[in-house]
């Protein structure tokens, strides 16, 4: 038998819903009773907003390592609104892998990546089909470092010596040419793969001499730790001057979301004239979105947005642009050095948006 208090308890429900039936049943037509039109403008409303978060189009970018100063352009146009102004809506995600951002670019897994000129000239050797959409660093940052009361004057004296690498054959070809075009005999050095352990490599005297090393990070950190550094320039010993930086798409993302490629550099034009006009700004941008697991070191990150800026922009130039000259006398030397085929062309490997 049913608890009397229970079924009191229950009244006031069956009271309003008797009086919901009666309401429905004597409305006619377009006299909509207000609880019923409630759903309908909390799902306009709804709509609303997602259409307005969804009218941007959805990129994705990733690093080719974790950000640092030469990124602070990308974090300015995401902080500022340029990407937002734009319309795009930008994804900026770190790499597990720094090998893997091509291939990921060319699969359609990520829409952009950060790489290197040379690198997508051996990626296109390798039938992954990829092109640079603009130059970020116009000029070499990799040098080869070594101390400056050591033996090595100049690349020639390598002849004997250790010279530790970061496992890239790029590397190696570098670091031949430079010490040919100084008069040495290549052949003669001691090429010892070190990894990652550049630093400690040449801070240790296991290596005479690193190749792999940037004048804007590598070396900045062994002159904190007090080694005086001579870094020499592989553009003055044989190496064609190349873009150390370049953003990177894949063929078919090229011809599908041109418009949203060519509105992203825009948004890092825009972002990069930031930086350039603000740097100290513009750092604490980029200080704000360190990762976690590499943390950054103001100092360094301010020494070398100071080295990287001249090396970016270039006068009379937009950022971004790329010249053909500077895409074929890299090919014709990876052809030279035997990391390509001849059948690369330098002019599929770029575009200018």
């Amino acid at each position: 038998m049913m608890n009397t208090k229970h079924i009191y308890s229950l009244l006031p429900l069956l009271l309003i819903t008797l009086m919901l039936i009666v309401s429905g049943c004597g409305n006619t037509g377009t006299n909509t009773p207000a609880i019923d039109s409630a759903p309908d403008v909390k799902d306009t409303e709804s709509s609303a907003t997602k259409t307005s978060s969804d009218s941007k189009d959805k990129l994705s970018i990733m690093l080719d390592w974790y950000p640092n100063a030469v990124h602070s352009f990308i974090y300015v146009a995401q902080e500022k609104g340029y990407f937002t102004d734009q319309g795009l809506d930008v994804d900026v995600q770190m790499p597990a892998d720094t090998n893997d951002s091509l291939k990921l670019v060319a699969a359609g897994k990520i829409d952009l990546a950060l790489s290197y000129q040379p690198q997508i000239l051996l990626a296109r050797g390798e039938n992954i089909p990829v092109r640079s959409i603009a130059a970020i660093v116009r000029h070499p940052l990799v040098h080869l470092l070594t101390e400056a009361d050591g033996k090595v004057k100049s690349p020639k004296d390598l002849e004997g010596l250790t010279v530790g690498y970061s496992s890239i054959p790029l590397y190696e070809a570098m670091v031949r040419t430079m010490i040919s075009q100084d008069g040495g005999n290549p052949d003669k050095m001691d090429l010892v793969d070190v990894g990652f352990d550049l630093i400690p490599s040449l801070a240790s005297g296991q290596a005479d001499a690193i190749m792999g090393g940037f004048i804007n990070h590598e070396q900045l950190i062994l002159e904190k730790e007090g080694h005086a550094i001579n870094s020499f320039n592989p553009i003055d010993y044989g190496v064609p001057d190349y873009y150390e930086l370049v953003l990177t798409a894949s063929e078919v993302g090229i011809e599908t979301k041109k418009d949203q490629l060519t509105r992203f550099i825009k948004a890092i034009q825009e972002g990069q004239k930031y930086v350039t006009e603000h740097p100290e700004d513009a750092l604490n941008i980029l200080l704000a979105h360190e990762n976690e697991t590499s943390p950054l070191d103001p100092e360094i990150e301010t020494k070398s947005l100071d080295i990287l800026l001249p090396l970016m922009n270039e006068e009379g130039q937009p950022f971004g642009m790329q010249d053909a000259s500077s895409w074929e006398n890299v090919r014709a030397w990876l052809v030279q050095s035997e990391l390509i085929p001849d059948s690369v062309k330098a002019e599929d490997a770029f575009i200018n948006l």
